[in-house]
């Protein structure tokens, strides 16, 4: 059943993840300014985005492909015909409702198709005159939003749900979150990745569960491959690392299949598993950094953003172990079949998988 479970693992693996919304505001002489840089085709298909890790889950997936392949000056009129349908959603309060207006659409180009393109929307609105302070509510729906103020000092930083608010900000600046807060947003941030987006990252954790149930080799499995991804983490998302994607995807896919291959052929840990899973998890670390990118780190706040992130990558992970562990390992860990009929059927599934990314990631 598990082996027939991660079979379908492929086809929802790549396909069309889901990236958050990048909201970019700022206020000037009585006008707020209001960048959104998001997915369009996702929302212009109607896809619900909340609690939604792929595209292809929706049952709108095909209308999105469509829309994914238009010219701009196809794809525009229907662009702006859901903003404005969906603006009065988009609720923004400073003294009083904010009345948002829609000023400009940039689609990019249609390139790789496999990819979300990142299209920019800029909304203007006048701001009361005794408007001391701001506060947005992001619609239902929608998807994450990392919501970003910009022209101050101390600007505020934050990470909102569908269906979410923001505190009020304050416009002259000094709404800048705390140590504890940033921490605590970007928490989920990371946990998010790893359950349920980190598909990828997801198999190879089982990968080093179905060599040994034993909790002992797990854990310092675990935490050599956390401290490994945590040293490439932080040295990509502070830029002193940059390595494009096209090479550490297919790297990650590898890293899956070599992980079960050696599942299937060795008996035991060998003293050459701490520099494998050490060596992967470099890898692992700078895929997670690109990720952490697309949110934006707060400059003054940007280590407890990647430990709170980083934390939240850990929790992920010893969650799928805890999974695995609690409706495997330990009612048939001990069982003289359980390699036979478990173990071994289960890491040739994860690195038939694996080896599908690699062909895909590289080849398609």
């Amino acid at each position: 059943m598990l082996s027939s479970l991660l079979f379908f693992l492929p086809l929802i693996g790549r396909a069309h993840e889901v990236t958050p919304t990048i909201a970019d505001f700022e206020t000037s002489e009585g006008q707020l300014t209001l960048m959104l840089r998001l997915n369009v085709e996702a929302f212009v298909a109607g896809i619900d985005l909340d609690n939604r890790s792929d595209t292809n889950s929706s049952d709108r997936s095909d209308d999105y492909d469509l829309l994914r392949n238009m010219q701009q000056d196809e794809l525009e009129p229907m662009v702006r015909l859901f903003v404005e349908d969906w603006m009065p959603e988009l609720q923004v309060e400073a003294g009083g409702p904010v009345l948002l207006q829609l000023e400009k659409v940039a689609i990019p180009e249609v390139g790789d198709a496999s990819l979300p393109r990142a299209t920019v929307l800029e909304l203007t609105g006048v701001l009361p005159s005794s408007a001391l302070y701001l506060r947005l509510d992001w619609p239902k729906g929608s998807g994450a939003v990392v919501l970003r103020q910009n022209g101050v000092p101390e600007p505020y930083t934050g990470y909102l749900l569908g269906g979410g608010r923001s505190p009020s900000i304050s416009l002259t600046g000094g709404a800048v979150q705390g140590a504890w807060e940033v921490f605590q947003n970007y928490l989920p941030v990371g946990f998010d990745h790893i359950l349920p987006k980190g598909l990828d990252h997801i198999l190879f954790v089982l990968g080093l569960f179905f060599l040994s149930t034993r909790l002992a080799p797990l854990l310092w499995q675990v935490t050599t491959f956390t401290l490994a991804h945590s040293i490439t983490l932080a040295l990509g998302a502070l830029g002193l690392v940059s390595v494009n994607a096209a090479v550490v995807e297919p790297l990650i896919a590898a890293s899956i299949v070599f992980v079960a291959v050696e599942n299937i052929f060795a008996r035991r840990l060998h003293l050459w598993r701490p520099l494998v899973v050490f060596a992967f998890g470099l890898l692992h670390g700078l895929g997670f950094a690109s990720v952490l990118g697309e949110f934006g780190l707060p400059q003054e706040q940007i280590i407890p953003a990647l430990l709170g992130f980083n934390v939240g990558v850990e929790l992920g992970q010893l969650t799928v172990i805890a999974l695995a562990y609690g409706i495997l390992g330990y009612w048939f860990g001990k069982h003289p079949k359980y390699r036979g009929r478990v173990a071994i059927p289960a890491s040739v599934t994860i690195a038939l998988i694996g080896s599908y990314w690699f062909y895909e990631r590289v080849f398609l």
